[in-house]
């Protein structure tokens, strides 16, 4: 059994075999401009719906990436020393502390009385080809248990190295980065995966369940909740809802 609460964002409290991990913090308020480099930008449009302070103990803050607002923010690195470990890129590691992890690297978390959790980093591209001098370094996260899988895409658009990945982890929960970023500097170019390349990646992937975050909230997604549903109608997968704040058990 896994559970989840979505905060907001890309920001998800994961409760399996005694741990309690946290996905990319996000806690600042709404209305704040965020600069994500080389003229691109976004505002934050909603808040977090559980609050830093009233989330309890922490095991471990998995960090796709620490240099984008919408993934680390204010709040969300007062918070960082918390956890027992932050585990991210291997450059991130460098500017926030914690475990650095290059993709398809393992890391393992262990404790008497607890299930050990394997957490293994899988690749991303968040952007077009050659974009990489701009938005950096970024993972996915596999975690492994033994009565389950759990996959947390990170921020990526749909290539090789994420296609390898969907083949390779046997995920039995998807957590899915959607929201088909897109800045007005560099027009139709997406950052992060669209609805209907999200469909191929589960295609891929084949999860029993899809959980969508990280579509919602900011000014520079170009596709929200609705076209996601649009592109899923009709597909075998089983796509689950979370409700903002709401703890909800995955069986």
């Amino acid at each position: 059994m896994i559970r989840l609460t979505h905060i907001g964002g890309p920001t998800t409290l994961i409760e399996v075999g005694g741990w309690r991990l946290l996905t990319d913090p996000t806690f600042d308020p709404p209305g704040a401009r965020y600069a994500f480099g080389w003229g691109g930008a976004s505002r934050k449009l909603t808040g977090p719906a559980v609050a830093a302070d009233a989330l309890g103990a922490l095991d471990a803050v998995l960090l796709t990436h620490d240099h984008h607002g919408d993934n680390l923010d204010v709040a969300g690195r007062a918070l960082l020393p918390r956890a027992g470990v932050v585990i991210t890129t291997v450059a991130g590691a460098a500017r926030v502390g914690g475990t650095g992890l290059a993709p398809w690297a393992t890391t393992t978390l262990e404790a008497p009385g607890r299930t050990a959790l394997e957490i293994t980093a899988t690749p991303c591209r968040h952007g077009p080809p050659g974009f990489h001098f701009v938005v950096g370094d970024v993972i996915g996260f596999a975690l492994r248990w033994d009565a389950g899988a759990c996959w947390i895409t990170g921020d990526t658009v749909l290539y090789g190295g994420v296609r390898a990945a969907a083949e390779r982890v046997d995920a039995d929960v998807l957590l899915l980065h959607l929201g088909a970023v897109r800045f007005g500097v560099t027009g139709p170019l997406h950052y992060t995966l669209t609805a209907r390349d999200a469909v191929t990646l589960c295609d891929i992937a084949k999860p029993r369940l899809v959980v969508p975050v990280h579509y919602e909230g900011w000014k520079h997604f170009s596709q929200d909740r609705a076209d996601v549903e649009r592109a899923f109608a009709g597909t075998p997968h089983d796509v689950r809802w979370l409700t903002p704040g709401e703890p909800t058990e995955l069986r």
